[in-house]
Order: structure tokens, then C-alpha cells, then sequence
């Protein structure tokens, strides 16, 4: 038995199709019962939750308790980073599900990645960063800039603490195939997003659409 990671066992919690069908719909960052996670996946409540108990035991989800609810969610951004990545895998090599409509297009444009944005608006905002030398990028590395702290505290983000987790984090983005903006950083712009109410999200979708007038605000403030 070679020593390290043990990569099969979560290769085989994350490869069964009802177990990826939940995972992906925590993907929107939205914490989902038992029964919400059974209905994504097609399953029974008594499989959805010997599925749930897996996931459980293998650290990829985390259980709150509010009243009688249990609620699930992933276990964190490391764990969204991975289903982001194998779902650009996915879309790369791998055969399709196809549903019709039109919220596939919208997914590309600008979703939900866990906790922050993701898609061509984001994937744009985090180019336009760092052609303006708010962010530096060193391969897949994303670092502040001298003068990103003024720059940001501008918009009404503080980067100046010192959160738990990193600041600045790439994660690949399945639709674009290039890196958008995560971390601590990351999830503060979401955030400011949704409070300044530039967007709605799409029922039972991880898309977000932006309105005329926040499409313009945003183009503004992370784009010019």
C-alpha cells in the first residue's frame, strides 16, 4: 500500500452519481435538508441518507441542527474547489447531461462557486485585477498588491484582517477553463454583490442573473 493521501476513497465518495448530484447542489453555498438533497439526487430518503452518512464520515459535508431541521453543506472551500475542478474535468472530457433551457447559458455568465462568483463575469473581474495591479498572479498564486487595501477598503471590503482562511485563492472555473477569484476575498465581493442587490439568483440553479443596473454597477466597480 503506497503511502499519502488516500485519493481512491474520496475518488469513490465523490464518483457515485447520486453522492456528485449532492455535492453539486451545495455547490450554490445553501445549506439543503435531507429530503432537498434526496430530490437532487433521485433517490429515497433512506438512500439519500445512507449517501448523506458517507459524505459524513468521509469529511466532505458538515450537519447543522435548527429546531428539528438538519441541514447539510460542504465541509469548505477546499472541498468546493474540488467539485469545481473535476466538473471542469468533466465538461472537458467527459460525455454531457444535457437539460434543456436556457440555464446552462446563464451558469456560464455568473454563478455561485460555494461562496464566491464564478463564471465569465468573474473570471473577467479577476483579468481586469490584475491588469490593474490590485491582485498579483504568479502562476496559479494570487497575492495582494501594495495597493489593493485602499483599493478595496474604497468599495467597502477590508482585507486588512487576518482571516483563518487565504485571502486570495485561484479556482479553476469548469465553464471559462481560467481561474476566478476565491477566498476570503472572493466571498466579500459575492457579498457586496447580492447586498447591493446587482443580482438575482435562479431558483433551484446556482445562476445568478444581474439586472441592467447591476450589470453596469458592477462593470464599474470591478471592471473599468
Amino acid at each position: 500500500m503506497r503511502e499519502g493521501p488516500d485519493i481512491a476513497r474520496i475518488a469513490s465518495l465523490v464518483g457515485d452519481p447520486a453522492r456528485a448530484n449532492m455535492l453539486s447542489a451545495l455547490m450554490g453555498g445553501t445549506a439543503l435538508t435531507a429530503t432537498e438533497l434526496a430530490l437532487e439526487a433521485g433517490v429515497s430518503l433512506p438512500t439519500a441518507s445512507s449517501h448523506l452518512s458517507k459524505l459524513m464520515e468521509g469529511g466532505l459535508l458538515t450537519l447543522a441542527s435548527q429546531g428539528r431541521h438538519r441541514y447539510y453543506g460542504l465541509a469548505g472551500p477546499q472541498v468546493a474547489g474540488m467539485i469545481e475542478a473535476i466538473t471542469g474535468v468533466a465538461e472537458a472530457v467527459g460525455p454531457r447531461r444535457v437539460r434543456p433551457g436556457p440555464r446552462d447559458a446563464a451558469m456560464r455568465v455568473a454563478r455561485v462557486c460555494y461562496d464566491h462568483l464564478a463564471g465569465e463575469q468573474a473570471v473577467a473581474m479577476l483579468d481586469r485585477f490584475v491588469d490593474k495591479r490590485i491582485l498579483m498572479r504568479d502562476d496559479n498564486e494570487i497575492r495582494l498588491s501594495p495597493s489593493a487595501a485602499s483599493h478595496f477598503a474604497a468599495i467597502g471590503i477590508d482585507v486588512g484582517a487576518k482571516p483563518r482562511r487565504p485571502v486570495c485563492r485561484a479556482c479553476l472555473d469548469w465553464s471559462v477553463r481560467r481561474s476566478h477569484l476565491a477566498g476570503m476575498l472572493g466571498a466579500a465581493i459575492l457579498d457586496k454583490i447580492l447586498a447591493e442587490k446587482w443580482v438575482r439568483r435562479e431558483k433551484d440553479s446556482r445562476a445568478v442573473i444581474f439586472s441592467p443596473p447591476g450589470k453596469a454597477a458592477f462593470e464599474r466597480v470591478f471592471l473599468s
